[in-house]
């Protein structure tokens, strides 16, 4: 297979969120996420690698369309300054939510950060979280840097985009946590794991005001120091933890 400039033009093009959507595709950039990515049920469309890192993974990527690069050529692809070995063209998918309730739904709120959306995603696969919502507000899940930040991670959590109100109507029944800050104290409160929904606002403002209703339960993580604010995936992290507690 020849890497022509037509091509590599559009590999560059998937830097753009409206040819990824366009294309239901996206990267996967770097030796380690590559790992993670052949060990996922994503569909991989082509891979670009050096001649040195074919050569060392020919049992990975037996079964994929491979196209060798020069690291030149690889760095013209590449959506970061220093790039790695190896890039994947893969397919999106939509994903459904799992019926696994054992563990509480995130739910997230025009949440704008890359890097704060990959680090939610790490964070839950580390706590064994599996349902992720997001608003049609928040940032692209196939985004390069949430990609990057989630480490691999967003292969494994369902991650799907829908309308919050609607979602929140629809599972009522459930204890709907809102992590707000005049809630009660979320570490003198058993939080109930299952059949629950963690909402998480956006970073400068909070859940919106429409979501206020939804919530069965509001809940903040206490301040002892000064500072003004905490980060949006560092207070997920937080409450994950004392869900599982």
């Amino acid at each position: 297979m020849e890497f022509t400039n037509n091509r590599k033009k559009f590999i560059k093009s998937l830097q753009l969120k409206k040819n990824r959507v366009a294309h239901g595709l996206f990267l996967v950039e770097g030796d380690k996420l590559f790992q993670e990515l052949i060990q996922s049920t994503f569909e991989i469309e082509e891979v670009y690698a050096t001649k040195s890192w074919l050569a060392n993974n020919q049992q990975l990527i037996s079964n994929n369309p491979c196209v060798a690069v020069s690291e030149k050529e690889l760095s013209s692809i590449s959506s970061f300054k220093t790039p790695q070995e190896v890039i994947a063209l893969v397919r999106q998918k939509k994903a459904a939510l799992s019926t696994n309730y054992q563990q509480p739904i995130i739910a997230l709120d025009n949440i704008q950060d890359p890097g704060n959306l990959g680090t939610i995603i790490r964070t839950m696969d580390w706590f064994g979280f599996e349902n992720l919502v997001c608003s049609p507000t928040c940032v692209e899940l196939y985004n390069p840097k949430v990609v990057q930040a989630s480490m691999g991670s967003i292969f494994r959590i369902n991650t799907s985009y829908q309308e919050l109100p609607s979602f929140l109507a629809k599972h009522q029944q459930f204890n709907i946590y809102g992590a707000v800050l005049d809630g009660e104290n979320c570490f003198e409160n058993k939080l109930q794991k299952e059949n629950a929904i963690l909402l998480m606002g956006n970073e400068s403002n909070g859940i919106s005001k429409e979501l206020y209703p939804f919530i069965s339960h509001k809940i903040t993580i206490p301040k002892y120091g000064t500072a003004e604010s905490l980060n949006v995936a560092i207070a997920t992290s937080i409450l994950c933890a004392e869900f599982v507690k």
